[in-house]
């Protein structure tokens, strides 16, 4: 490692030198990693919904409630840390959060991640408490995440908290059309107070992935097996065609009660920095628009065909840091829809300014027109440090 810094220098002067005798200093510490890392965000949004007061589960999720609309207010704040000595490294993600609105007012703060993790030798490591997995290719939605909790679709992209596990990691580069592969065995115990949510009680719930990278192609594989959830397995795999096309896929079998689930997708950028991405979700578990008409749910995707549909684009009309982008997420069974217009500009030093409208619409008895916020507007402001 010295020698081949060593080199580098010697190159990168001779070619200062060759350009006009210009001094350069080469510094090989800067590219070492740094013994700790912090960092996070500060977040004030304000929300005002329009309430459907004609939603079959109105009563239910507002009960008692008059009002026409339902103004809320979220403080927010994340600290992410990484801590490093020899082969042992320890991370953490803290959330909090304190909401205000017709229906509540409290907060609450726990970490999402702390886990700790010992390289025991060059592609050989372990790793052991709370941390979120990310199984799964899907942008909005992910079949195969046996081991997490659900993303939101409407914003995927937020942090989530994780589940206490053990896990061990084995990967190997042989090269060739094989590129590289892992392999990763886990336990994620259910006991007393440990991972209570995750499913029934008293069970260690042993998980494995396999990864590959075959010819530029990412595959994996992955198992969780009967515990506190039903056994069932999967796979993913992603491609990218080019540098401007990415497609990716999911599938997966649960055993009890007997279902598939798949998810298709692509990203695509254009010349023009548009950002599309579009997938079609499969609910193998979910309701019929029959059993949904005859018993509306609450909870996310209850129904069984989605499509997925994003546009994003960066500085338009030469406005630079901003972009806007549209979302479409659509109930295929009964043609409801949820639509959201983002408007998002990063044009101050480390502050992040968003905003956001976002309208339900379906027929009586569909899934996003008994939703009871029937639209919502949202001015979102963080600050990174």
């Amino acid at each position: 490692m010295r020698f081949a810094a060593a080199l580098a220098g010697v190159c990168l002067a001779g070619a200062a030198l060759a350009q006009g005798g210009e001094q350069f200093s080469f510094d090989a510490a800067q590219f070492e990693k740094k013994p700790y890392e912090l960092g996070g965000f500060l977040q004030a949004t304000g929300e005002r919904q329009k309430l459907n007061r004609g939603s079959a589960l109105f009563p239910l999720q507002f009960p008692g409630v008059s009002d026409a609309y339902n103004d809320r207010g979220m403080a927010a704040a994340e600290l992410s840390g990484v801590f490093r000595r020899d082969a042992w490294r320890a991370q953490f993600l803290a959330h909090a959060e304190h909401l205000h609105d017709l229906r509540t007012e409290g907060g609450e703060a726990k970490f999402y991640e702390a886990y700790l993790a010992w390289q025991a030798a060059p592609g050989l490591s372990a790793e052991a408490g709370k941390k979120t997995q990310r199984w799964g290719k899907g942008y909005a939605w992910s079949p195969v995440a046996f081991l997490e909790r659900p993303k939101d679709p409407e914003d995927p992209e937020l942090a989530r908290e994780g589940f206490f596990a053990l896990a061990g990691s084995f990967v190997r580069s042989p090269g060739g059309a094989l590129q590289n592969y892992s392999f990763t065995p886990l336990v994620v115990p259910s006991h007393s107070d440990l991972n209570g949510d995750f499913g029934a009680q008293d069970h260690w719930n042993p998980a494995a992935k396999v990864s590959l990278l075959y010819r530029d192609t990412d595959i994996d594989f992955l198992w969780l097996g009967e515990g506190s959830r039903s056994a069932r397995f999967g796979f993913d795999v992603s491609r990218n065609f080019g540098t401007n096309l990415e497609v990716h896929g999911e599938w997966a079998r649960v055993s009890d009660p007997a279902s598939t689930s798949y998810l298709l997708g692509l990203r695509y950028l254009t010349e023009r920095d548009t950002t599309w991405i579009a997938e079609v979700y499969r609910n193998g578990a979910g309701l019929t628009e029959a059993q949904f008409r005859a018993r509306p749910v609450g909870r996310p995707n209850p129904m069984r065909n989605y499509l997925y549909l994003r546009a994003s684009q960066k500085e338009p009309f030469d406005i630079l840091y901003f972009t806007p982008s549209a979302t479409v997420i659509a109930n295929v069974d009964d043609g409801s829809a949820s639509l959201i217009g983002e408007l998002l500009y990063t044009g101050f030093k480390d502050f992040e300014l968003r905003l956001r409208a976002a309208a339900n619409r379906g027929d009586r008895l569909s899934e996003f027109g008994e939703k009871p916020v029937a639209a919502r507007y949202e001015l979102r402001l963080r600050w990174y440090f």
